[in-house]
């Protein structure tokens, strides 16, 4: 079985992947006019609204929790992979899909605020709602079941060991131990719902991000007569300069790209089931709010690729020639998490504390998305079971299910259960690439609604009646309940406007 899956996964993760994402990025970035620059200043503006309703979150909330779930193991294990496999140059190939695939998070989480649904009085949506609307429907129930088995088993399982395998080598807590309290705390937040889910995250995100960025800034002032030729290193690898890594120029690519669509998401839509739960006036806003969680990821993943970089603590290796090293500046310690570990004992060497902070890390970054994990498996259950009596009960059962999960993780690192998280995500991203193909007509209806009332000096008011796109009759209800003075607002402003123009 093994064998079979991690057969598959080579092919599901191999360059046509590669190149159909990168395509589908750069043509959004295309047709929509670069938004993800253009719209920079808007993408802040969203975070800082407060809107949140009865049946939503703010913004800010939904940010956080896609954000939470996107900043992961891979910011950490997954960057110093790519930088072992794929050179120092990978990390610059990481950065330029990150700027691309913004735009795919962009238009990914405007479809789903676009076709959400309220069920059982909250909103909910992405991909398993939104492909419904292509030419093949069944697509979303596809998803939705993929993402139930994904968020609630071998995902869990995953994160579990790593929480537990870190802080019994940081603190010699038993694994067992671990698993009980992660899975304890993380049924006391999913079970208080998405609100509760959503205000954690907005806490927890912005601290974890913070103490790793501070933390690399110190690493980076001891090294600061490195920082130089470090990113000297990071270009000439990327362009086949350095004479070393000249020979790996193309797994600098695959890897850069692979390593950042896995940490960014970007192109997953998963980011996106958080993104239909915000309460926006209009669906590009909370859209630009999760392009602008790309940004953030980047920041994340480049913080761990600069302390290893900047204090030689990695190893390379040719992929192509059976793993030959070419480079091996710490040949006693694996690929993964060691190297930040390494790179941050070089600052306060002999004290371990290298291995208390990644811990700690660990423990924030992988929390917050099982946290997120939680979350996604509802929105799946919400839309096979939203007329069913039995949709709460179901939730239930499933987080208890989460709750096993992670105890077993925490014992258990199950290679299968990786593969397997690799074939159900590798699946569901061909899916969601495929869907996003056929949903540009809407998307660009879509943005340049938004673009044409914020040229009229408007803040934006999402009427389906005003944009050609059918499935959308919730934003009539939307916007009666909860911006209907704004929608007024700003009918007075453009017929004043008009008037203007006519004296």
């Amino acid at each position: 079985m093994l064998e079979f899956t991690n057969f598959v996964n080579v092919y599901l993760w191999g360059t046509p992947l590669i190149i159909l994402v990168v395509g589908l990025a750069l043509f959004y970035t295309i047709v929509l006019r670069v938004p993800q620059i253009r719209l920079f200043k808007d993408m802040v503006k969203s975070l800082s609204r407060s809107q949140a309703s009865q049946s939503g979150i703010t913004p800010f909330q939904s940010f956080a929790m896609a954000l939470g779930g996107r900043i992961g193991i891979g910011s950490i294990a997954g960057v110093a992979t790519a930088i072992a496999v794929g050179g120092p140059g990978a990390v610059f190939w990481m950065w330029v899909y990150a700027i691309l695939g913004s735009a795919l998070a962009l238009v990914e989480s405007s479809l789903a605020q676009l076709w959400k649904q309220k069920i059982a009085g909250e909103y909910r949506g992405g991909p398993s709602y939104y492909l419904t609307k292509t030419p093949l429907p069944w697509l979303g129930f596809y998803t939705a079941v993929a993402g139930i088995l994904g968020y609630g088993f071998t995902g869990p399982i995953v994160q579990a060991f790593n929480i537990s395998d870190s802080f019994y080598n940081a603190f010699n807590i038993p694994q067992l131990v671990t698993g009980i309290v992660v899975a304890v705390l993380f049924g006391v937040v999913v079970i208080g719902g998405m609100k509760r889910i959503a205000s954690i995250a907005g806490y927890v995100v912005p601290f974890m991000a913070i103490v790793y960025l501070v933390i690399t800034i110190i690493v980076l002032l001891v090294n600061i007569t490195k920082i130089p030729a470090m990113f000297g290193l990071i270009f000439g690898s990327a362009f086949s300069l350095n004479a070393v890594f000249g020979g790996i120029a193309g797994s600098a690519i695959m890897w850069g790209v692979k390593r950042a669509i896995y940490s960014s998401e970007a192109g997953m839509g998963t980011g996106a089931n958080a993104a239909a739960s915000a309460e926006v006036s209009h669906p590009v806003k909370q859209g630009l709010a999760q392009g602008f969680s790309v940004y953030h990821t980047l920041i994340v993943c480049t913080c761990t690729a600069l302390m290893i970089l900047v204090t030689g603590m990695y190893n390379v290796y040719n992929e192509s020639a059976g793993y030959a090293p070419i480079v091996e500046n710490v040949p006693n310690i694996q690929i993964g998490i060691g190297y930040v570990q390494a790179s941050i004992d070089t600052v306060a060497a002999g004290t371990g504390i290298g291995s208390v902070f990644i811990a700690l890390a660990i423990f924030f970054f992988a929390i917050t998305t099982l946290l997120s994990f939680g979350f996604y498996a509802s929105v799946g259950l919400a839309m096979l079971f939203k007329k069913s009596k039995w949709l709460n009960p179901v939730i239930w059962a499933v987080t208890v299910l989460q709750m096993a999960s992670i105890i077993l993780g925490s014992i258990w690192s199950s290679e299968l259960a990786w593969a397997m998280a690799d074939l159900g995500v590798g699946m569901a991203t061909w899916i969601n690439l495929l869907g996003l193909c056929c949903l540009a007509p809407p998307m660009i209806k879509l943005m340049r609604d938004y673009d044409k009332q914020k040229k009229q000096g408007l803040d934006p008011v999402f009427d389906p009646a005003n944009v050609d796109v059918k499935g959308a009759e919730l934003w009539s209800e939307i916007v009666e309940e909860n911006y209907k003075d704004l929608k007024n607002k700003n009918a007075k402003a453009l017929g004043k406007g008009t008037l203007e123009k006519t004296k």
